[in-house]
């Protein structure tokens, strides 16, 4: 199973409205074919009243085997479907990574 299949199976915990698991690690200088840098867009009603910084954490703890080992960097986009839709649906991009995609 590729990791980002692990992440999205753990993340369908949170019962999510969207869930993207996006595999940025192409963006940066890793070998091919490299799963290290992942970019996570999730909406989910499990957020109603949580500060930004509880639902990373909340994140950070069912991730607690990727990011202790494989997983190098998580970019985390955390909503409610109200601020979901507030944001026309839309999460930031990436930047450019220093060095990366060589």
């Amino acid at each position: 199973m590729t990791m980002q299949t692990q992440i999205e199976q753990k993340l369908a915990a949170l019962a999510p409205d969207v869930l993207q698991v996006e595999n940025e690690s192409h963006m940066h200088n890793v070998p091919a074919n490299s799963e290290t840098h992942f970019k996570v867009t999730l909406v989910s009603d499990s957020f109603d009243g949580m500060m930004p910084v509880k639902r990373h954490q909340q994140i950070y703890a069912l991730l607690a085997d990727e990011l202790s080992g494989p997983v190098h960097a998580l970019a985390l986009h955390l909503y409610t479907p109200k601020e979901w839709q507030a944001r026309g649906a839309a999460r930031p991009n990436s930047p450019n990574c220093r060095g990366g995609g060589q």
